[in-house]
């Protein structure tokens, strides 16, 4: 009998550089921790490895000059706007100041109550006590709205006022506030429209109301410029920020896929296990106490092996021991649902047995689990070994 389900265990690592082979380092690294500390790599294992680690190791860096080359060259250098940019200093901010450095005029336009993905600029209720309705009312000045909500727009956890900072990048930026994407254009028709994962409609707004030339984050770095780094599908979404003057971007997907591919490989040669394999970078998860929903990366997984495509298709449990199964007890009951889900149906969708069950990605709760376990600070395991996540309670 089996005593537990599925672990997740995060494995320090070397802190990796430019230039390391990632794959065979993982390798050893995780032959090491088991030999080590007694556990085994066994068939269906997961490895999941952050995507920071596969973009050091293929150096896909870029500078504020590389990225300001490619925004000019785009743009013309003269007026420019972005809407809906997150309120970020590790995600945002060095790209802004690219951004600035790349024309004579910038207007950046926030969302609020809050950006995309939950940072508040305000609060719900401040929207509420000053009768504003946030689907129609637009301030065409940072006077304007502080006028209408006064100055007490810091972060509540960084303590930082994104307006101030976002201004402090040059004295051609304005500020203007609005959730209609198409505002930005009583301003300026070349819009650069930065929000990632409502892109595509924002861009398809903006280009119906008129803009002359709209871009958006995806479509900056899709190639190299002067050296830099890129990501031809994701441009400078999911960077995010290495020094004071360079953003690591997200990796690509050729490097991921040399990264998983190997990895895979590996074991399979070297020790006759069949693992799965995937690169993840933000969970997607939300914060209760801050409201902040953590996926600031185009998507969770960038890479994974075949093996981790699809969703679950589970039964829930309670459902069945509160209902068709509520007059067993004991053995006998773990015996009936054992066989429940031994005999159930290849898809559930829609099925009463399936209520309450998650219907996401295996890629997407994998990589959550993987970003808690990981953190994003100081631990050191950019590596996380996830056993038994195929098993259930019918599993041997």
């Amino acid at each position: 009998m089996r005593y537990t389900g599925v672990t997740a265990r995060g494995i320090v690592c070397p802190i990796f550089k430019a230039g390391d082979d990632l794959a065979n380092e993982i390798y050893n690294t995780l032959i090491t921790a088991s030999a080590e500390e007694g556990f085994s790599i066994d068939d269906n294992d997961i490895i999941c490895i952050t995507e920071s680690v596969v973009a050091r190791c293929y150096n896909n860096y870029a500078s504020c000059e590389q990225i300001a080359a490619d925004i000019r060259r785009k743009f013309g250098g003269k007026d420019l706007g972005i809407v809906f940019p997150i309120l970020s200093r590790n995600r945002f901010s060095i790209l802004l100041k690219a951004i600035a450095m790349a024309c004579d005029k910038l207007y950046v336009q926030l969302s609020y109550p809050s950006d995309e993905v939950g940072n508040k600029l305000i609060s719900e209720d401040a929207v509420l006590e000053k009768n504003v309705n946030p689907y129609s009312d637009s301030f065409a000045s940072e006077a304007e709205f502080r006028a209408t909500f006064g100055h007490d727009t810091k972060h509540r956890f960084t303590g930082v006022d994104y307006i101030q900072l976002y201004k402090s990048f040059g004295d051609h930026i304005e500020t203007v506030i609005s959730n209609d994407p198409t505002y930005i254009l009583n301003f300026t028709k070349n819009v650069l429209n930065c929000d990632i994962h409502t892109r595509k409609r924002t861009k398809r707004l903006l280009a119906n109301a008129g803009a002359q030339t709209v871009y958006g984050l995806e479509d900056i770095l899709t190639a190299p410029v002067d050296g830099s780094g890129f990501n031809a599908e994701y441009g400078l979404l999911g960077s995010n920020m290495a020094t004071e003057d360079k953003v690591k971007l997200f990796p690509s997907k050729a490097d991921s896929m040399e990264v998983i591919t190997s990895l895979k490989q590996l074991f399979q040669e070297k020790l006759g296990k069949s693992v799965e394999v995937m690169i993840y970078g933000d969970g997607c998860f939300k914060d209760p106490v801050g409201g902040i929903w953590e996926l600031a990366d185009p998507v969770v997984s960038p890479a994974f092996t075949s093996g981790l495509s699809g969703t679950p298709n589970e039964i829930k449990i309670k459902y069945f021991a509160d209902n068709e199964l509520s007059n067993l007890t004991g053995a006998e009951l773990g015996d009936a649902i054992q066989a429940k889900i031994r005999n159930k149906d290849s898809d559930l969708v829609g099925e009463m047995a399936s209520q309450g069950t998650t219907p996401r990605q295996y890629t997407d709760l994998i990589g959550s689990l993987s970003d808690l376990v990981s953190g994003s600070g100081d631990r050191g395991t950019p590596v996380v070994l996830i056993k038994g996540y195929f098993t259930n309670y019918a599993s041997e």
